[in-house]
């Protein structure tokens, strides 16, 4: 077997094994210990992080930031690639930042000139549009740590404007809307699922002292946060701007009942605890949409414009 041939197997066979000896794979890849031992200083000074453990039972070990054998990429793949990670530049915090400009820096500093030079003509004809939030979200890669190993967590939150309270969450999953991050989890003390802006979490720590539950699948906790316990009948129309708008909205574009001409409706229940949030939503998107119901929001968007003219009359 060539040399570069094995030395990309063992890349990957000790990043499969993680914890090996050098006769093992000297046996596997049918060479000497000398030269397995020549071959693991190679990929050492290649950037994998290998360490030996002396004694009896010793051998080498692999950390946990394994480096992944070298991927073959076409000029269009890596494009796209690039791409994906610079889209996220906008948020002011992610979950993985470090890794992801890490690696925005490798994709474009072992790219041939001409494909860095392609990509630069690119990133002046395209963007992510991602509206600029000024609230640090410190606590993402706990929260997706926990949702990703099922741990639960204790949680100082403050919602709006209010003192933050404690919580035990069990989180689920996170996701990015509109320039804001949030948290989809099992709450302990609602006893329900329920949605958590990741700015609004104020300080967050593993709870070893609760244990955490066996929980449904993505789908099933938005379902459930989203499920209200008493609602009332949204009805609405919508001119073709008025649907652009709310398809924007994630958490209103599955409600939405769009015709041929681009012009929509709503039909759904919502909760009717957020009035308030849908009577300025609904002000927001002005002759764009026709409240038809139900009447208390219809008053409470009354109630709302009558404070504004008294404010600027």
């Amino acid at each position: 077997m060539p040399k570069s041939k094995r030395l990309m197997e063992l890349m990957m066979t000790v990043n499969r094994k993680r914890r090996f000896k050098v006769r093992e794979l000297a046996d596997e890849f049918g060479v000497s210990t000398r030269t397995i031992l020549r071959d693991l200083q190679e990929l050492s000074e290649l950037g994998v992080p290998l360490y030996s453990e002396v004694g009896p039972h010793g051998g080498y070990q692999v950390v946990r930031e394994r480096v992944l054998p070298p991927i073959a990429f076409t000029e269009e793949e890596a494009a796209a690639m690039f791409f994906a990670v610079h889209a996220l530049r906008h948020y002011a915090s992610l979950p993985f930042e470090t890794e992801s400009a890490s690696a925005l820096r490798k994709f474009y500093l072992h790219m041939p000139g001409d494909v860095r030079e392609r990509i630069d003509r690119m990133k002046d004809r395209v963007d992510f549009v991602t509206p600029a939030r000024r609230g640090e979200t410190p606590h993402l890669a706990l929260l997706l740590d926990a949702a990703v190993y099922r741990k639960v967590l204790a949680i100082d939150y403050a919602p709006k404007e209010a003192d933050a309270e404690r919580r035990r969450i069990q989180p689920v999953c996170l996701y990015a809307n509109n320039g804001f991050w949030y948290c989809t989890a099992y709450c302990f003390e609602r006893g329900g699922y329920r949605v958590f802006r990741c700015d609004r979490i104020r300080a967050a720590a593993p709870d070893p002292d609760t244990k955490p539950l066996e929980l449904g699948d993505v789908r099933d906790s938005r379902k459930a946060a989203s499920a209200p316990p008493a609602p009332v009948r949204l009805r609405a129309a919508l001119t073709r701007a008025g649907v652009q708008r709310c398809e924007s909205e994630l958490w209103l574009a599955p409600l939405l009942d769009v015709r041929e001409d681009g012009s929509g409706a709503i039909d759904a229940d919502v909760p009717g605890g957020d009035l308030a949030f849908f009577a300025d939503f609904f002000i927001g998107l002005g002759a764009e949409a026709e409240l038809l119901g139900p009447a208390e929001l219809k008053e409470a968007i009354r109630r709302k414009l009558t404070e504004l003219l008294a404010r600027y009359s």
